[in-house]
C-alpha cells in the first residue's frame, strides 16, 4: 500500500511559478513510476508528466513541455512538479500518481495509487 500526499498548490498570477510536492509513505516508492495528472472542472483527468523509477527519464504532455519539470528523490520518497510560466488554462486540481506500469505508458486506467489532489489556480 502506498499513500500519497500532495502539497504546494495555490493561487498564482499568469506567468508565475509553483512547485508541487508529493510525499509517499511505504518502503516501495522506488518500485513505482510516478506521475502527475490534472483535472479541470467539467473535464476528464489528463496526463501532465511522468518519471521512471530511478528518475532517469521523464515524459510530458505537449501542453506543458518546456514549462513544467518533474523530478523525484527516492531517498525522501518524494516526487516534485516545478511549474513555470503558468497560464490560466493550467488551472485544475493536480493529482500525484503511482503506477506499476512504465512511466511512458502512465494513464488514469493503469494508476495504482492516487493522492487527494491539490488545487492550482492561475489568474489572468
Amino acid at each position: 500500500q502506498v499513500h500519497l500526499l500532495e502539497s504546494g498548490g495555490g493561487l498564482v498570477q499568469a506567468g508565475g511559478s509553483l512547485r508541487l510536492s508529493c510525499a509517499a509513505s511505504g518502503r516501495t516508492f522506488s518500485s513505482y513510476a510516478m506521475g502527475w495528472f490534472r483535472q479541470a472542472p467539467g473535464k476528464e483527468r489528463e496526463f501532465v508528466a511522468a518519471i521512471t523509477r530511478r528518475g532517469g527519464t521523464t515524459y510530458y504532455a505537449a501542453s506543458v513541455k518546456g514549462r513544467f519539470t518533474i523530478s523525484r528523490d527516492n531517498a525522501k520518497n518524494t516526487v516534485y512538479l516545478q511549474m513555470n510560466s503558468l497560464k490560466p488554462e493550467d488551472t485544475a486540481v493536480y493529482y500525484c500518481a503511482a503506477s506499476a506500469a512504465t512511466a511512458q505508458t502512465m494513464d488514469p486506467t493503469n494508476t495504482n495509487y492516487w493522492g487527494q489532489g491539490t488545487q492550482v489556480t492561475v489568474s489572468s
